[in-house]
C-alpha cells in the first residue's frame, strides 16, 4: 500500500479542447473509509468522452465538476480495508469513484466484479457501461431487424464496435465510420462488419454511403454528430429509427454549430430519432451484462483494450479521446494485483 494518495482534480475549466493544464495531481493522505464504507485501490481506471461535459459550467445530463474538485470515473479497484461494508479485503469491485490511488465509497455504491467470468477490466467496457450503452441502444432504440441497413459512428470506439456487433447478430447489414486505415481493418476484419467508411480520407461522405448502403439506412447509432450524420440523414429510409448516444464532433466546439436543416428529413421518412441514456435502463443492467458475457464467451462478440500505464497519464489518455488515439474501450492501468 503505498504512503500516500495521487489524486487528480479539475484544475481550470476549458475553454474548447481540455489541455494539461485541465488536471491537477496532487498528493494526499490515503482516505479512512468511513462507517459503511470500503477503500478501494485503483487497478483500472475509465475515461470517456461524456467527461468533457462535466468540466464545463453549463447544463448537461451529468453534473459539472467544481474547479479544484476530485475528478471521477468508472473504477474497478481492490477492497483494502471494509467499515462495514458487504465486502472483504481482496474482493474486487467496480463504481464511480475518483481519478486516484486509493478512494473510499459506500459498499452500496459498489458492484462486485467476477474474476473468473471475463477478464476484470471489461466491467468498464465491452461487459461495463459501454457495453450496456451498445446493448440498450441497439436492442432497444435503433431496433434493427433481419435485412435491415445499420450504420455506426465511432465504429472502432467502446460503444460503437459493440453496437454494430449486436445489429449483426439480429441480421442486419452493418456499416460503420471510423477515422484511419487501421481501425476500418479493425472493423471490417475482426468484428465482422459488413463495410467500413474511413471518414478521414472521405471527401463525400454521401457517394461513400451510397455506395456501402445502396438500399438505404434503416438504423443510425450516433455517436459523433457532425457532417456526417447530415450524410446519413439524407440516406434515412422510411420508418427508420436513429438512436442519438453521443455528439463527441461538438463536445469541444466554445459555440453550438448549426448545420443544414434536417426536420424536413424526417417528415418525408417518418423516422424517428430518440436520444437516450444507459442510466435510463438501471433496472435491467444485469439482464444486459449475462447476455453480453454470453456473447463474449461464445465469440459472437470481439473487443479491445487500448490500455494506458499509469496514473500520471490519465489525462493524455483522456485527451487521446478526442485525437482518435484508441481503439476499443481506453483504460488506465494504475496498480496490479500483487502491487
Amino acid at each position: 500500500m503505498r504512503a500516500s494518495n495521487r489524486q487528480f482534480r479539475l484544475a481550470e475549466r476549458p475553454e474548447g479542447r481540455p489541455d494539461r493544464d485541465t488536471f491537477e495531481l496532487v498528493e494526499t493522505d490515503v482516505p479512512d473509509p468511513g462507517p459503511g464504507e470500503a477503500l478501494v485501490r485503483t487497478r483500472y481506471l475509465s475515461v470517456d468522452p461524456y467527461m468533457r461535459g462535466r468540466m464545463s459550467a453549463g447544463e448537461s445530463y451529468a453534473e459539472p465538476w467544481d474547479v479544484g474538485e476530485p475528478l471521477q470515473a468508472g473504477v474497478v479497484g481492490e477492497v483494502v480495508e471494509s467499515a462495514g461494508a458487504e465486502f472483504e479485503p481482496g474482493d474486487v469491485v467496480v463504481g464511480n469513484l475518483e481519478w486516484a490511488d486509493y478512494a473510499t465509497a459506500p459498499g452500496t455504491a459498489l458492484t462486485a466484479v467476477d474474476p473468473d467470468l471475463a477478464p476484470v477490466s471489461t466491467a468498464l467496457g465491452v461487459l461495463g457501461m459501454p457495453g450496456r450503452t451498445a446493448y440498450f441502444g441497439t436492442t432497444e432504440v435503433a431496433d434493427p431487424e433481419p435485412g435491415d441497413t445499420f450504420v455506426v459512428t465511432g465504429a472502432a470506439g467502446a460503444v460503437g464496435s459493440v453496437a454494430g456487433q449486436i445489429a449483426g447478430l439480429a441480421g442486419a447489414r452493418v456499416v460503420g465510420f471510423a477515422g484511419s486505415d487501421e481501425k476500418v481493418a479493425f472493423v471490417e476484419d475482426e468484428l465482422g462488419f459488413d463495410a467500413c467508411i474511413n471518414y478521414e480520407t472521405t471527401d463525400d461522405y454521401r457517394a461513400a454511403l451510397d455506395e456501402a448502403a445502396p438500399d438505404g439506412v434503416d438504423c443510425y447509432f450516433d455517436n459523433v454528430g457532425g457532417p456526417i450524420t447530415d450524410a446519413v440523414f439524407d440516406r434515412l429510409n422510411v420508418d427508420a429509427r436513429v438512436a442519438v448516444c453521443g455528439q463527441i464532433a461538438h463536445y469541444n466546439a466554445t459555440e453550438r454549430p448549426t448545420g443544414p436543416r434536417k426536420l424536413g428529413t424526417l417528415v418525408e421518412t417518418r423516422a424517428r430519432v430518440e436520444g437516450f441514456l444507459v442510466g435510463d435502463f438501471e433496472p435491467r443492467y444485469e439482464q444486459a451484462t449475462e447476455r453480453l458475457a454470453r456473447w463474449v464467451r461464445n465469440g459472437d462478440i470481439e473487443y479491445r483494450e487500448t490500455v494506458t500505464e499509469g496514473l500520471e497519464n490519465a489525462p493524455e489518455a483522456f485527451l487521446g479521446l478526442f485525437e482518435g488515439e484508441n481503439i476499443g474501450k481506453q483504460l488506465v492501468r494504475v496498480s496490479e494485483p500483487d502491487e
